[in-house]
């Protein structure tokens, strides 16, 4: 049985056929293109649409709870109605230079490159507004891909919105546990009070639980998490210069 190949096929395809299935693929490329390039944009027209104060934005891991029918318990707050203690403790231990940056704080960042070409173990240079939009739009994971993606976006962010409605918008979609998102859910379900009430002591226990909420459970403190939150209540008590940005 003669085989024939599929280019010895389209040589012999009449010219009329051939050029309709290479117009074909072009087209397909085409719609593949731009369906790629819509996926890459569609963060930068969410950043403008979430500058109204209405609109409550989901986190992406939010949504994949949804998606796995999991539930997830958030409860948006305007941030007037958040202790200011816990801003003062988020800032201090996620961000020290959120005011003063235009969303990546470039000394750091340059500090874990040279870590990294030396071969020397990183630490981690993410300002709130790189942890925002890496929770509004992309997945959790160390992937430069996700890095490359993550800076532009903080920095479009960053210039779009206030420092006070990307605060916002942070600690309303921050994840503090198995399905609980947002300060007002982490302050009701780790000691049973609304975010505006919260002490020094809890809003510094939630604070350092950020980095990692599963393993830290701001309810039940081990030891270093105590001595981590005590370091944190210091430090925002001594932040009164640090956030200008945001009470004025």
């Amino acid at each position: 049985m003669d085989i024939v190949s599929e280019e010895r096929e389209e040589r012999e395809m009449p010219m009329g056929r051939r050029a309709a299935m290479r117009q074909t693929w072009r087209t397909r490329w085409r719609r593949l293109a731009l369906i790629a390039l819509s996926i890459l944009l569609l963060p930068y027209v969410l950043v403008v649409l979430y500058l109204l104060d209405f609109i409550h934005p989901v986190s992406t891991l939010m949504l994949r709870d949804l998606v796995l029918l999991r539930g997830y318990d958030r409860q948006w707050v305007e941030f007037d109605a958040i202790a200011p203690v816990l801003v003062r403790s988020v800032m201090m231990s996620e961000d020290g230079q959120f005011c003063s940056h235009a969303g990546v704080d470039w000394g750091q960042m340059r500090g874990v490159v040279e870590d990294a070409l030396d071969g020397e173990q990183t630490r981690g240079a993410s300002t709130i507004p790189m942890q925002t939009v890496k929770n509004l739009f992309l997945w959790n994971g160390r992937s430069f891909v996700r890095k490359a993606m993550e800076l532009p976006l903080a920095i479009a962010a960053d210039f779009v919105w206030s420092k006070r409605r990307m605060m916002e918008i942070y600690l309303n979609v921050a994840e503090w546990g198995d399905g609980i998102y947002g300060i007002e859910a982490a302050a009701r379900h780790h000691f049973g009070v609304p975010a505006s009430k919260l002490s020094r002591r809890q809003a510094a226990l939630l604070a350092v639980a950020l980095p990692n909420p599963i393993d830290r459970n701001a309810g039940k403190p081990g030891r270093g998490l105590r001595r981590l939150a005590s370091v944190i209540e210091r430090r925002a008590s001594r932040s009164g210069d640090y956030i200008t940005c945001l009470y004025e």
